[in-house]
């Protein structure tokens, strides 16, 4: 009995370690960002695909993920998943090329997606009750520490050692998640496992792919070029063949029927939510102070602690409240509190640092932290309990690729409001390189004094956290309606039997 309790608890160790080093592979790069683009190139779409190949693959992979742990086994595909993603970590860390470094983000992501969801299941057979409570709220605060630390771990290594230094601490990070997961972690597969639906996987992923791709393009080609339309238009076909492919398999990836349940679809709401409130300035912050403002990469990731620091407090602080209001309204609350958050941001002039940035930071994080601790439960509670497990994996897919959507479709946009800023209709590629945060290039190409574009940009990034800002109102409105309406309180089978 104490040595399989000894296993058990090494194997949420193992699953810790992994979930730590995905939050640290999505912020850490962001920080390097102007020092890859100093060795590997200055190509906008490239190192565009920086994060968003990492969180397209791990998004669309997700549910597939899960499947295929089920069918061949938790352990297998959690070794390999953390396998996949140390090699391309090591890989990251010997890149030559952009395009190289953009491909094993690719993998990364997909090693992440492995991990993560056969990780969880292997953790929902050795845990019950209140310690599986306990389990899967160590892993929510393994990614708070991951996302909270991810910019200042990634500062100290740029300064000390270089960026590469960075991927080569993650691929030895789960490197000691595979050799405890080798150990430790007992293997189990369901014996009644669906087969996948491969098609559907296929056409979501091509779906997010395409998508991705076509906003990516627009800060240098604009919304209205030929090819941009006729990548949307590819989108609408895709997505429409998706929608087809799952309402006539018997065993579709995505479930469509649980869209009739209006809690669930607030739940989704409120899962795309953190995306476009609290995401994207882990990406777009540390452009702007490194590669507008100057600072180094170890003062922005300290004054990033301002933003993502409060995960480590605040989802424990609402799971408590929720004693006493209900985990929609705290969400909801919690929503208009990170939207004022990013009006206060936005009235914040160029060069500002120390308190006066660390305070709207900090009440957007709290904001956002009010919803992060409650969601994944709510994902689960708004549907019958017979269909939990397809609910948690739509949650977990609309979280992560709400994400990568979310930081392509905001890149355009300050991409955007940067080129109307400067009023040049012929420059979208100074818009273009402004938005990635390498001012000087950018300045030179538009023929323009340094100081001036960066009035520019931080113009369009305020406008940009005011757009924020009303988005996440109206998510809260509708996280609102849609949670009022009554639980689920059977499942379907007991009102069928009734």
């Amino acid at each position: 009995m104490i040595a399989m309790q000894r296993d058990h608890s090494l194997t949420l160790l193992a699953v810790c370690l992994a979930a730590l080093a995905m939050p640290l592979s999505f912020t850490g790069p962001a920080v390097a960002l102007s020092a890859i683009s100093l060795d590997l190139g200055s190509d906008t779409v490239g190192l565009n695909w920086i994060v968003n190949a990492f969180m397209l693959t791990f998004g669309s992979a997700l549910m597939a993920a899960g499947t295929l742990a089920d069918r061949y086994g938790r352990k297998r595909l959690f070794l390999c998943g953390v396998l996949l993603f140390a090699l391309s970590s090591f890989g990251l860390a010997a890149a030559p090329t952009l395009a190289v470094f953009d491909c094993l983000r690719a993998s990364q992501g997909l090693g992440a997606a492995f991990a993560l969801a056969s990780g969880m299941a292997a953790l929902a057979q050795v845990f019950d009750g209140k310690a599986r409570l306990r389990a899967f709220s160590m892993i929510g605060t393994a990614f708070g520490v991951g996302l909270a630390f991810g910019p200042l771990l990634s500062g100290l290594l740029i300064r000390q050692c270089g960026w590469r230094a960075f991927f080569v601490a993650a691929a030895l990070l789960m490197l000691v998640a595979l050799a405890a997961g080798l150990r430790f972690m007992h293997e189990s597969r369901d014996p009644d496992a669906e087969q996948l639906d491969w098609r559907g996987a296929v056409v979501f992923t091509a779906t997010l792919t395409t998508l991705t791709w076509a906003v990516l393009r627009v800060p240098e080609l604009g919304w209205n070029h030929p090819l941009v339309l006729a990548l949307l238009l590819t989108v609408l076909l895709l997505l429409a063949g998706f929608i087809a492919i799952e309402l006539r398999s018997a065993r579709p990836m995505l479930d469509l029927s649980l869209f009739r349940y209006p809690r669930f679809i607030g739940v989704q709401f409120l899962a795309a939510a953190p995306a476009y409130g609290f995401v994207v300035l882990l990406v777009l912050l540390p452009v702007r102070l490194i590669g507008v403002e100057g600072h180094s990469e170890l003062e922005t990731g300290r004054l990033m602690l301002g933003l993502s620091a409060p995960m480590l407090v605040v989802p424990t602080l609402a799971a408590w409240l929720a004693r006493w209001w209900s985990a929609g309204a705290l969400s909801g609350l919690g929503l208009l509190i990170a939207a004022a958050g990013l009006v206060w941001l936005a009235q914040l002039p160029f060069g500002v640092l120390g308190a006066e940035l660390l305070w709207p930071l900090l009440t957007i994080g709290v904001g956002i932290g009010l919803p992060w601790g409650l969601m994944d439960g709510m994902a689960v509670s708004v549907v019958p309990k017979e269909r939990a497990g397809m609910a948690a994996g739509i949650f977990s897919t609309t979280r992560v690729a709400g994400e990568g959507i979310a930081l392509a479709v905001v890149g355009a946009v300050l991409a955007t409001l940067i080129q109307h800023g400067l009023a040049h209709s012929n420059m979208p590629s100074a818009a273009s390189r402004l938005a990635l945060g390498q001012l000087a290039a950018a300045a030179k190409l538009a023929g323009m004094p340094v100081q001036q574009m960066a009035q520019i940009y931080v113009h369009a990034f305020q406008n940009l956290l005011l757009m924020l800002s009303g988005v996440t109102v109206l998510t809260a409105l509708m996280v609102f309606s849609f949670l009022r309406a009554p639980a689920v309180e059977a499942t379907e089978s007991e009102r069928l039997a009734a």
